[in-house]
């Protein structure tokens, strides 16, 4: 490792053993680099035009201008070392930014050397590489004397270039940067922090056009008549990442499949894909190897390998902080989100996290060989059972059916869909099952119908697996899925299931359990929906009275089974009962509920097409008026029944100016 020197004298040996002679020289790190005969004056060397080692420039660079435009900028310093840090998630494009303007500026730098600088032998060995070069007569001295060369070398010159790609952390760097204050220093590294009086250039992801791009010559640099059809979904999918790009578009070229076929195979086979190259393909640097070497330099934070596996279950974007909170202790989890934003494994703000997905993707992936430490079957399944329990106890006590409770929901919808989607119903667990239940009622209220069948269909599944048919939990979500279906107006489904449902609550929970008062109330609004009166009236009489027995006048069941009745005295034209029962059962909800629950609008929005109905338009329009103001407040203007109420609106005051 380059340190800083100290003068003393002694014996210079050859690469032999042999004493060259005794000189006057320099101790560094215990060994000596002497000046005298046999070693050259550095600080006379000059830098001769052309001279330097950098990786060859890729016909496949695409874009990064405005990358390039920074790093030109942040390099545009004089005099003293300049300085700057290219960092960003390992695969994002650094080091081939880095060879790009290496190339582009050969002739401002003399010259423009590359060190692999993934560890302190590995610059030691750059830089001893450099005084070889420059001085070939070195070439038998010890590595720890050649070092000193090249180091001594870059401080008494300037207008050179010298590049530390991939380096692991600021500390190996630090005294070579200590002694070194002239030419300039290009430093990529996967580390995003503590770059100290340093510059620094993040990278990030290349924009979809460029990566179609990418992968378009990637494809066609071998395969020119390839048919590149869903090239932009497959870019998509892999995030815009470059390597997983290349990786990608090699892949394609010698299989001589399509970007769609690349898809399926990536679905069905992600494990083999992570890691699969084309020949001649470099094994070192597939997304596979690439991650585990990071999540290597992070084995000092084991709760950092934990907490990604936990945060691949998540949606890519905006996951808030406050839901890990629950499942890992503070500071510990601070801790490890920190080392993992360091090492551009994940964006950290104050609030949320985010994760790129193809990151997510292979965390959650199980290593078929078993010998990836960070992808272990056992660690994953966890982390997948963890972040369900999480976001269903974000949930608890969460009420689908208050506006002030919808943003909980909003803020969780995101992550679940993508847990659930992630999550093969076979190893659903019962915080999963709440979870799509839950999340089913929520979507329904919001008219969201499709979603919510298949969250309910998928519930009732997997309680089934768990407890059986005739448990409470599973009848529940039976009944959750047959309202899903009467909301989307598939009575043909709804009122069949409703039946099957109320038989079984009745056998198994018996005649006055709320679920099957719950039964019976849905059926008779399915009734009603299907126009069928003659058998929803009585059925909601006798709901009604048996549920101000059972729950009493006051409770919301009651309230709504003496609105529903209300309204189908309503679309009977029995408006001699519907009116006076709707004014009564407003007026207890607005007292019991109050006055912008959704129940309480909705039975406002009846009562005023009763009177509607009635030709009472001097009630009906001020009421229709007054309810839809209250529904933009309460709901938003986009809600269904904000929708509707506004429709019925339009066309009343319409007919009636």
């Amino acid at each position: 490792m380059v340190a800083p020197a100290a003068s003393v004298t002694g014996n210079v040996t050859g690469a032999d053993g042999t004493t060259i002679g005794t000189l006057q020289g320099t101790l560094v790190q215990g060994d000596l680099v002497l000046d005298g005969p046999g070693v050259p004056d550095m600080e006379s060397i000059p830098a001769t035009p052309g001279l330097g080692r950098i990786p060859a420039d890729s016909e496949l660079f695409v874009g990064r201008s405005s990358e390039l435009a920074r790093l030109d900028a942040a390099v545009a310093g004089s005099g003293r070392a300049v300085v700057v840090t290219v960092h960003g998630l390992g695969g994002v494009g650094k080091s081939t930014l880095a060879a790009r303007f290496a190339h582009l500026h050969t002739d401002r730098y003399a010259p423009v050397w590359w060190i692999t600088a993934d560890s302190p032998a590995a610059i030691d060995t750059g830089l001893a590489d450099l005084a070889t070069t420059l001085a070939p007569q070195v070439a038998g001295a010890p590595l720890e004397q050649r070092t000193e060369l090249g180091v001594r070398w870059l401080a008494t010159h300037d207008r050179w270039l010298l590049v530390l790609d991939n380096l692991t952390t600021p500390a190996d760097a630090a005294g070579l940067l200590e002694r070194v204050r002239t030419g300039t220093i290009v430093i990529t590294s996967r580390q995003g922090t503590g770059w100290r009086g340093v510059a620094t250039v993040p990278l990030d992801v290349l924009p979809a056009e460029e990566a179609v791009e990418l992968l378009t010559r990637v494809v066609r640099a071998e395969r020119p008549e390839a048919d590149l059809t869903d090239a932009d979904r497959l870019c998509e999918e892999l995030g815009w990442l470059p390597l997983a790009i290349e990786q990608a578009g090699a892949y394609l070229a010698q299989t001589r499949i399509t970007p769609a076929a690349y898809l399926d195979l990536l679905r069905r086979y992600p494990a083999r894909m992570f890691t699969a190259t084309a020949e001649g393909g470099d094994a070192q640097r597939t997304m596979a190897r690439v991650w585990h070497v990071t999540l290597d330099r992070l084995a000092d934070t084991p709760l950092a390998g934990r907490v990604l596996r936990h945060l691949a279950w998540y949606a890519p974007d905006a996951i808030p902080r406050a839901l890990l909170a629950g499942t890992f202790d503070e500071p510990d989890l601070s801790e490890a989100l920190g080392r993992l934003a360091a090492y551009s494994m994940i964006t950290l703000t104050g609030d949320t996290i985010g994760v790129h997905r193809l990151v997510q993707a292979l965390t959650r992936t199980p290593d078929p060989d078993l010998t990836d430490p960070h992808r272990q079957p056992t660690d994953i399944a966890h982390a997948r059972d963890t972040t369900a329990t999480a976001l269903a106890t974000a949930l608890t006590g969460i009420d689908p059916d208050l506006p002030a409770d919808w943003p909980v929901f909003q803020t969780v919808l995101p992550h679940a869909r993508a847990l659930l989607d992630h999550t093969h119903p076979d190893t659903d667990t019962e915080p999963l099952c709440h979870l799509a239940n839950h999340l089913g009622v929520y979507l329904d209220g919001q008219g969201d119908t499709t979603t919510a069948i298949a969250l309910h269909t998928r519930s009732i599944h997997s309680h089934q697996r768990l407890y059986g048919p005739d448990h409470l939990d599973t009848l529940g979500s039976r009944l959750n899925l047959a309202c899903a279906y009467g909301s989307a107006g598939n009575l043909e489904r709804a009122i069949p299931l409703f039946e099957a449902v109320l038989a079984d609550a009745e056998r198994v929970l018996g005649p006055d359990h709320p679920t099957t008062l719950g039964s019976r109330h849905n059926l008779a609004s399915a009734y009603q929906l299907a126009d069928d009166l003659e058998r929803a009236i009585p059925l909601h009489k006798a709901v009604l009275a048996d549920a101000e027995r059972v729950l009493g006048p006051d409770h919301p069941n009651t309230l709504g089974s003496r609105h529903n009745l209300a309204y189908a005295y309503q679309l009977a034209g029995d408006l001699g009962r519907a009116i006076p029962l709707h004014e009564a059962v407003l007026a207890d909800q607005q007292r019991v509920l109050g006055p912008d629950h959704p129940t309480t609008l909705g039975s406002r929005h009846n009562l005023a097409s009763a009177y509607q109905l009635a030709d009472d338009l001097e009630r009906a329009i001020p009421l229709h008026k007054a309810v839809l103001a209250d529904a933009e407040r309460v709901l938003g203007p986009d809600h269904h029944l904000t929708r509707t109420i506004r429709s019925i609106l339009d066309t009343t005051t319409s007919g009636h100016d």
